[in-house]
């Protein structure tokens, strides 16, 4: 299961950025045990936002109480759960299994 998780600080900003690296190497564990596929800064810079792939729910909850931003109360998460139905030809079949997969080029529908 697919899980976007957008994170929205509740601290000052100067709080969160003082946890910005152990947050990053929370996210660099993470990344390369394929748990979060991608993650970065919101653009108006008041959160981020993750994508992760957990079995399911109690999964990706116990992935985030990890999260220095948790453990130090800096963020709250909003959880979108999906369950991949269409996924482009290069996107990785081991994050959705079951998705059919969109035609590669024009030429190949």
């Amino acid at each position: 299961m697919l899980f976007l998780v957008t994170l929205t600080y509740i601290r000052l900003v100067e709080e969160v950025h003082a946890h910005l690296s152990t947050h990053r190497d929370w996210l660099d564990k993470y990344a390369t045990n394929g748990q979060i596929l991608v993650a970065g800064p919101l653009q108006s810079g008041d959160g981020g936002l993750l994508l992760a792939h957990c079995e399911d729910r109690s999964e990706l909850d116990a992935l985030l109480e990890k999260d220095p931003f948790h453990i130090q109360q800096l963020v709250k998460y909003d959880i979108q759960a999906m369950t991949p139905a269409l996924r482009a030809w290069d996107f990785p079949m081991a994050w959705a299994r079951e998705a059919r997969v969109a035609a590669r080029s024009p030429l190949d529908i």
